[in-house]
Parts: structure tokens; sequence; C-alpha cells
């Protein structure tokens, strides 16, 4: 049986000194070295280094455990368990100097996420939480929102890379919110964004085309700090999928509704 509360105790240091390490890095940081994977789609040699030394370090930690990572030095091989990492979310923000960018280490077993860890390095902030547990804030236990009312939501959404795929959905989500919510912003970092959605800050957050390591991490905290997470569709089986919604819970509906009236393509 594992030790979940010690496990994440464990994790929030790795995470804590991966965000030391780039924040050392992003001091002489060298935008020549940079390398773009996809169209807008960029990662560094930042990225590898610190996915190394978090794999290194959770190796050692969990040694039945396998890997997903967004820079793949490691694999999973059907181990009981397995760790989702993301060394660098937010790695344009990170290119450009720009807050926030984050370490997420999340661990599952086939079919549940056991706990999650984001280290926000800019605002030195930890989010975690396990299972059946609270989710925790440096130590100290947040909520989600009790916002309800979509003229007071504060909504955060994202315009991921495939923006062929995704440009109808996020012009129909400016459409049907703008005016009608309180507010909505874009943060870079869907690890981050997530968080503030756990804590409070935001009421409900979606984006399309992220990988597990984006927001496998982030969406355990924000169902233990009492929120909701799903599918596009609304399913709650969302560990395999790439259209995530996040939310407070009461809020959910309007994430879900303006989703469902995009046009076909």
């Amino acid at each position: 049986m594992l030790d979940l509360k010690q496990l994440t105790t464990d994790v929030c240091r790795i995470a804590t000194e991966a965000g030391n390490f780039l924040k050392e890095e992003r001091k002489g940081f060298r935008r020549e070295r940079v390398i773009e994977k996809h169209a807008h789609d960029y990662v560094s040699y930042v990225d590898r280094e610190s996915e190394l030394r978090v794999v290194k370090a959770l190796s050692d930690l969990l040694p039945e455990a396998g890997f997903i990572t967004e820079e793949g030095s490691a694999s999973y091989h059907d181990e009981p368990y397995c760790w989702v990492i993301d060394p660098l979310d937010g790695t344009t923000n990170y290119i450009h100097d720009e807050a926030p960018y984050c370490v997420s280490i999340a661990l599952r077993n086939s079919t549940e996420l056991l706990l999650g860890v984001v280290y926000e390095v800019c605002r030195d902030e930890c989010f975690y939480a396990w299972k059946g547990e609270k989710a925790y804030l440096n130590g100290e236990e947040i909520h989600v929102s009790d916002v309800q009312d979509a003229k007071n939501a504060f909504i955060i959404t994202e315009l991921p890379y495939n923006f062929q795929e995704y440009k109808a959905t996020a012009l129909h989500l400016l459409d049907s919110l703008y005016g009608v919510v309180g507010g909505i912003r874009m943060n870079g970092s869907a690890a981050a964004g997530i968080c503030y959605v756990a804590a409070g800050r935001f009421d409900a957050w979606a984006e399309a085309y992220i990988g597990k390591w984006d927001y496998s991490a982030a969406a355990l905290i924000v169902q233990q700090a009492g929120g909701k997470v799903t599918n596009f569709l609304g399913n709650e089986y969302f560990l395999e999928g790439d259209r995530v919604i996040a939310s407070n819970g009461p809020l959910h509906s309007l994430l879900r509704k303006a989703l469902a009236e995009v046009p076909p393509q």
C-alpha cells in the first residue's frame, strides 16, 4: 500500500527543486537554443534537462512506476503505477520571461489519479493533493469558489497550438462568453490555470489539444478542492482525453453549453 501523504511530500520537494533549476537557468537563458516542435510549440534544453532530473528523482522514489513524459525521456510499459510529468508547463512563457510556468507531476494507476503536485515557479507556490484528502497551497488548505452567477464568473481559457482545428471553438467561446461573464483571461500554462481554479482565483477553465502531462496533476488538485473536472462532453473519465474542463462545479454547465454550441467544422 502506497503512503500517498509521504509520497506527496517527497514529490513537492522534487518539483520545487526542479523549479529552482528552471529559475536559475532563466537568468542566462539563450533563445537560440529553442527548438520548434510544431508550429508555435517550443521546447528548450531547459525542458529536457528538467525532465531528466525529475525522472531520476522519481525513479529513486518509486522504482515500480513507469512514466508518461512530455519530452519522452522515460516510458510506461504496463507498470502498476505511472508518473505523468511536465518538466516545464508554459514553455513559451518561460522563453519570453513571462509568468506563469510550472513543474507538474502526477501519479496514477490504470484507472485513477493518486496524487498531484504543481509547483508554480514565479510565485513560489506549490499546489498539491492526494486521493481522499484535501487540496493545499504551500501548506494551507484551498477550496474552489462558490460563484454561481455567470455575470460574476472569472473564466480562464487558452489558445492551444492546434490553431487550425481549434479556431472555431476559440472564437465561439469568446463570442458566447465575452460580455456575459465577469472576465476572461489566458495565462499560457494549463497546470497553473487549473490550480488557480482550485484556489478560487478563477471559477472555470477549459482547453483542448493538451497532453496528460499538462492537466493530470492539477485536475486532481481541483477535485480535492471541491471542484469538477470532465472532458468537453461532460464525461468524468477524462484521463485519456485532450479536451478538458475544470470548474468550481456550479459554473461547469456554462462552459459545457458554450462548447456544445460550437458549429461543426
